[in-house]
């Protein structure tokens, strides 16, 4: 009787899919287009809990069946990187945050891989990424410049 080897099967198709890019997203304009986000996790600690898979494999899910059909599917991963806590993890256990954030990053990444999601990390979004977070300094800039953001009390 033949066995599932799990440590053998799953990181050939791990690797086969980052090799050639199998999640990356399609192109061709003539295909439906679908978009499914999940919630970026937060790398402000040791690494995933049960709460984070559990979120994402009805996405997953939903994707590669989406895929099956012939969409084009837009299935990203980030991080939410910037904010308190990212800055107060570091500070309890005497990190930089940045320095630290990075390290999280790559452990979030390698441990949502082993899961076998099936994102596109050519769409990889980190908010800590200047690249990124131009954009909304200069939105919020433009907002600002019409008078926009308001501070109120709670009503």
């Amino acid at each position: 009787m033949s066995f599932y080897n799990h440590k053998e099967i799953e990181p050939k198709w791990q690797g086969y899919w980052a090799e050639h890019h199998t999640f990356k997203t399609g192109t061709d304009a003539s295909k439906p287009k679908f978009y499914a986000l999940d919630m970026f996790p937060y790398p402000s600690g040791a690494g995933l809990h049960v709460g984070h898979p559990e979120g994402y494999t009805a996405t997953d899910i939903l994707s590669r069946y989406k895929r099956a059909q012939g969409y084009n599917v837009l299935h990203p991963m980030g991080w939410d990187a910037f904010g308190l806590p990212a800055e107060q993890y570091a500070m309890d256990t005497g990190n930089d945050p940045a320095e630290f954030t990075a390290e999280n990053i790559a452990n979030f990444k390698r441990q949502i891989n082993a899961l076998g999601f099936s994102y596109d990390w050519d769409r990889e979004v980190n908010t800590t990424d200047p690249n990124y977070y131009k954009w909304t300094q200069w939105i919020f800039t433009k907002l600002y410049e019409k008078d926009w953001p308001m501070k109120r009390k709670c009503q």
